[in-house]
């Protein structure tokens, strides 16, 4: 597909309603029949100032149209003067200022320049008896007529202009919801991707633990009668023997987690106090790090109420994320723990201010085995992510390069099988 052409230059200078103002005003001052200079003079001006105003952008503020509508007004009038008066032709050209008033300064500003336009033309009235005009109750009436045009035109322009508005903030507000959307549904569509990725990876790591731990028994059962039958003073001997039952445990202990992840979860609802839960694990994980003490600001809502989990599993969850922030951050730098309570729903948000999540690992961040840490397995936040959908809730992240991420887990407050029964009676 090839590239719009750019807009020519002559079209980015002069726009096509200038063209018509343009025409409008040389037709006007073409069949003036008195072409004097004073009425040249204020169309010409009436002309430019209708071109120029909508480029200058300090015109585009509320003070702005305000100050050329009262220019529109004057010029308006003084055309008028020039040409008669009362008997003038150009009794029209008070349209212009109502018009601009209509279309920029909203209900009170269209009625007080409609009503000054209405009065600067009556005002010729005392004027014309003045000079001896011959005014019967027939001119009287059609001047009535004229004065109640104005208003009729501001009140037409000003429910055209308003309703344009409205259905212009109907389509804002549809495009918000439509982008609101979409974010669910990328957000739907990249929980479903996981769902799969960790199903299939599940059933792959049951299987792949399941052969493992055969031959690891044997190699820590052989690895100990090793260490028996070797000579005391074989020390070479009796440490190559303490590597070998020392690593198969560490890949017992892995193969565990992997077994952890694989096999589903099984929930133990019962009454969950969030606050409390999270102050528990603060607690633990400075117990787990006393020579580095947390800097964890606590935003919690004291209004959330109690809802039906599975504390233990959610601990982990917690623990897992609070431990991930505090690893993020920089020594000295405070990670936030906030709570907070919606319609049906319960949020945790975990904020650290470290380096931030790089664009092309957010995908992956929740994948078993991901990790940009030198000794992480990359099964910690897998696993979290895990215990969060068996919950019915969802974990999502933001991050900014630099300026940290935020983990926000969002729990129903009823448990899953409450839902589940609900919704099977609505049907």
């Amino acid at each position: 597909m090839q590239d719009e052409s750019p807009t020519p230059r002559w079209k980015r200078i002069l726009y096509p309603q200038d063209l018509v103002w343009l025409l409008l005003f040389s037709a006007l001052a073409w069949v003036s029949p008195t072409r004097g200079t004073a009425e040249l003079e204020m169309l010409t001006a009436l002309a430019i100032l209708q071109v120029v105003a909508p480029r200058i952008e300090a015109l585009s503020s509320r003070r702005g149209n305000l100050a050329v509508t009262a220019v529109k007004l004057v010029l308006g009038f003084l055309l008028i003067g020039v040409t008669g008066g009362i008997a003038s032709s150009y009794y029209l050209i008070l349209i212009l200022p109502v018009v601009s008033a209509a279309t920029t300064l909203g209900a009170l500003g269209t009625t007080a320049v409609t009503l000054v336009a209405c009065i600067a033309y009556l005002a010729f009235i005392p004027l014309a008896y003045s000079l001896d005009y011959m005014m019967d109750w027939v001119y009287l009436r059609d001047l009535s007529l004229r004065v109640i045009f104005l208003p009729v035109v501001a009140y037409l322009t000003y429910g055209l202009v308003e309703a344009n508005r409205n259905e212009a903030r109907r389509a804002q507000a549809a495009a918000a919801d439509l982008e609101e959307a979409n974010r669910r549904l990328r957000e739907a569509e990249a929980s479903v991707r996981r769902s799969e990725r960790l199903a299939a990876l599940g059933q792959l790591t049951a299987g792949l633990a399941h052969e493992l731990r055969n031959p690891l028994g044997t190699m820590k059962a052989s690895a100990e009668i090793l260490m028996e039958k070797i000579e005391p003073g074989n020390e070479l001997g009796h440490e190559l023997a303490g590597y070998i039952s020392t690593e198969v445990d560490r890949t017992n202990s892995l193969i565990t987690r992997f077994l952890e992840f694989a096999r589903p979860v099984k929930l133990r609802l019962a009454p969950t106090d969030l606050n409390a839960l999270i102050d528990m694990v603060i607690d633990q994980l400075g117990r787990i790090t006393p020579d580095s003490p947390l800097l964890i600001h606590k935003n919690y809502d004291p209004g959330i109420p109690l809802i039906e989990a599975d504390a233990e599993l959610l601990e982990r969850v917690i623990l897992n994320l609070i431990r991930n922030a505090v690893q993020a951050s920089e020594p000295g730098r405070t990670v936030t723990v906030k709570t907070r309570g919606g319609p049906g729903i319960v949020e945790i948000a975990v904020i650290d201010r470290g380096h931030g999540i790089q664009p092309e690992h957010r995908e992956q961040i929740f994948n078993p085995f991901f990790t940009t840490k030198p000794s992480g397995v990359g099964l910690g936040l897998a696993i979290s992510a895990k215990i969060v959908d068996e919950h019915g809730g969802r974990i999502t992240v933001e991050s900014q390069p630099e300026r940290g991420s935020l983990f926000l887990v969002t729990l129903p407050q009823a448990p899953p099988s409450d839902r589940k029964a609900k919704a099977e009676s609505a049907l």
